[in-house]
């Protein structure tokens, strides 16, 4: 077995334009002061990384580890879930993902998802130069607005989908098994791949790829009322990333999945900050120990009521409470008795 590393932290829900949120130096400077090991760093804030340099130039990645390792903190991985979920849009969503992408490629889906594709493969080659082995995405949608089955979805509909997602993503699969990186997709409603089912659709059409694999956060699964322990137990094969957050569903009679239409402090299913909502972490921390996860415990802090800067302070003590320092012997050595094979015949019965 494995002991998970960590606590680590998610910078996106926190870069601002006010110190100490404002540069990676300070940030990290930060992060560290709260007892953080590492940091998940969002590669389209330039306030803190610059993805087309760190892809062009290794002395700018080595620069970029040392100003975190100046504060006794590690770079864990980047992520392009903005510019993943650029590489498949549906129509429906083009005006409010278009935010995402920088202002010379708005209103172009095509060079909107020619510049998303460059965007995740650059943060790949980044990933390579710091010898980081994960990457954290979203995969896209183009099959979501259809979730619901109403009006009756045409027959092959979500099939043409995913083999669209697959075409589109090979490709950068295949730039990521150049450089010795997972391709780690949030399984996460929104995406095309928002459960078991959907990921597995993927992973046939990219033909069981090796850099296919999922970054598990439990959070998703309660607000769909999905079993997030026995997921561990199904695709602990293709687990490579974990982002610590939590949740509650707490159904009515007005209300229950999709919580409609409310405001996040008003839905039925929604985020919360560490400790305060329903997932049993006690519970994933001994499930990814015995499947000998040796990633990083990421705190991903959302909450519709408690201030982030309480939420980042609590959630590294949190983290450090849960990562279970497995074992290098079993508890019962001290009864070892000691034996051999001709012994264990004798103990059979077995000439």
């Amino acid at each position: 077995m494995k002991t998970l590393k960590g606590p680590a932290i998610f910078l996106a829900q926190f870069a601002d334009d006010e110190q100490p949120f404002n540069s990676l130096d300070s940030i990290g400077r930060w992060a560290g002061s709260l007892g953080y090991k590492g940091v998940q760093i969002p590669s389209w804030d330039k306030r803190l990384f610059d993805v087309e340099k760190a892809a062009e130039s290794k002395d700018y990645c080595d620069e970029v580890v040392g100003t975190l390792a100046a504060h006794g903190v590690a770079l864990t991985e980047l992520s392009t879930h903005l510019q993943g979920q650029l590489v498949a849009v549906h129509p429906a969503y083009d005006e409010m993902f278009d935010g995402f992408a920088v202002p010379e490629v708005r209103g172009n889906p095509k060079a909107r998802q020619e510049w998303a594709v460059k965007q995740v493969k650059a943060a790949i080659k980044a990933s390579q130069h710091m010898g980081i082995n994960a990457h954290a995405t979203f995969s896209g949608a183009l099959a979501w607005p259809f979730v619901y089955p109403w009006p009756q979805r045409p027959a092959g509909l979500i099939e043409t989908a995913f083999d669209e997602l697959a075409k589109r993503w090979t490709p950068i699969l295949n730039a990521a098994d150049e450089a010795g990186v997972d391709v780690c997709y949030e399984i996460h409603p929104g995406e095309d791949l928002f459960d078991g089912a959907t990921f597995e659709m993927f992973l046939e059409r990219v033909k069981n790829h090796p850099r296919a694999n999922i970054l598990y956060d439990p959070s998703h699964f309660v607000l769909q009322q999905l079993d997030y322990l026995d997921f561990i137990d199904i695709y602990a094969d293709r687990i490579r990333m974990f982002h610590v957050k939590d949740a509650e569903f707490n159904p009515t009679g007005r209300q229950g999945v999709h919580s409609g239409y409310q405001s996040w402090v008003g839905r039925a299913a929604r985020f919360r900050s560490l400790g305060d909502g329903q997932v049993d972490f006690g519970a994933i921390f001994s499930k990814l120990a015995a499947i000998d996860f040796d990633g990083w415990a990421v705190l991903e802090w959302e909450c519709a009521l408690k201030h982030p800067e309480d939420g980042a302070r609590e959630g590294a003590e949190f983290i450090k409470n849960h990562i279970i320092r497995v074992t290098e012997r079993a508890f019962d050595d001290f009864a070892d008795g000691g034996t051999d094979e001709a012994a264990n015949r004798r103990i059979l019965g077995i000439s």
